[in-house]
């Protein structure tokens, strides 16, 4: 892997410095949620890529209520397949703006359409709502006429828990799988289990341990952090699609991916792992700001193509 790269020292010292401290002492409820949301939001103020089109989507659908974005960039074939995308934000912030440059990016990189997902976030909105809106989505993009196989269903930090979890409840149904997944940071154990030794050896230059227990508990409510949709490392993984994670070696969520990949590849499903040295939580966020993030990306396109290809061909 290449880098640090000077741009990404230079991130990783300005998180560390402001955000962190930040993030550290606001609490997820109520006025400090309303900053966090509102700060997290001026993210997606990046540049998208020229040419890109955008449209919303709100359409009532059988499995419930599904709105977004429909984010095509230029060279995009729309015939091709499409990416269902779960944005980050711990479940309780991130929004379509804060995402749409990264949506932007990846239909760039992949040459596929992407639904951006607004779904519904905790504590308005707490568990299954978020989940059962993934469901939605993925059902709804098979209804637009793409088969399973063409479809790819992504997600950065709590957007891979929702992704991860929406391919347990699949496998749990015995649906169609989509034909590849991609994770970007994800958020997995909701227990927190480890994020402070890790934190402690390496800190975390914006993700507190505290914050993240904090939001999962806000996502979770009154539900068990054991139910089959929360735990999302129980259950086989033999069915699921192939999948690439991407993440970096100085975030404290990093033992999530290195669990998810050791338990896919023991069940004999495809998933590659990549840890990108001295690189933040969703680098590829930051694809305008440092190179690596947009290595990354186009490494991502590549893997998505060779993945629905497979798929097709299979």
């Amino acid at each position: 892997m290449p880098g640090p790269s000077v741009q990404a020292r230079t991130l990783a010292n300005v998180l560390r410095t402001s955000i962190r401290p930040m993030a550290d002492r606001l609490r997820l409820r109520g006025s400090g949620l309303r900053i966090v949301r509102e700060a997290f939001d001026t993210v997606g103020m990046a540049p998208i890529p020229r040419g890109t089109r955008i449209r919303a989507v709100h359409e009532p659908h059988g499995f419930g209520d599904v709105s977004g974005l429909w984010i095509t960039a230029r060279a995009a074939d729309e015939r091709a397949g499409a990416i269902l995308y779960l944005h980050g934000g711990g479940f309780v912030f991130g929004s379509l703006r804060s995402h749409r440059h990264l949506a932007a990016a990846l239909s760039q990189s992949t040459g596929l359409p992407v639904l951006l997902l607004d779904y519904r976030r905790a504590p308005e909105h707490r568990f299954p709502a978020a989940a059962d809106d993934a469901m939605a989505g993925y059902r709804w993009l098979l209804d637009q006429g793409y088969r399973p196989e063409q479809v790819v269903v992504a997600g950065d930090s709590a957007g891979g828990h929702l992704t991860a979890g929406l391919l347990a409840e699949l496998t749990r149904q015995r649906f169609a799988m989509p034909g590849a997944a991609v994770l970007f940071s994800p958020f997995l154990d909701l227990t927190g289990r480890g994020l402070d030794e890790r934190d402690a050896v390496h800190r975390d230059p914006y993700i507190p341990p505290a914050r993240a227990r904090e939001a999962a508990l806000q996502y979770a409510g009154d539900a068990d952090l054991d139910h089959p949709r929360l735990n999302v490392f129980k259950g086989s993984k033999r069915r699921w699609p192939p999948m690439l994670i991407q993440a970096g070696d100085i975030e404290c969520l990093l033992g999530d991916s290195e669990r998810l990949s050791v338990a896919m590849r023991a069940a004999g499903a495809h998933c590659e792992l990549q840890v990108w040295p001295g690189q933040v939580h969703v680098f590829p966020a930051f694809y305008h700001l440092v190179p690596e993030a947009r290595l990354a990306l186009g490494y991502v396109g590549d893997f998505v193509r060779g993945a629905l290809a497979e798929q097709l061909a299979a």
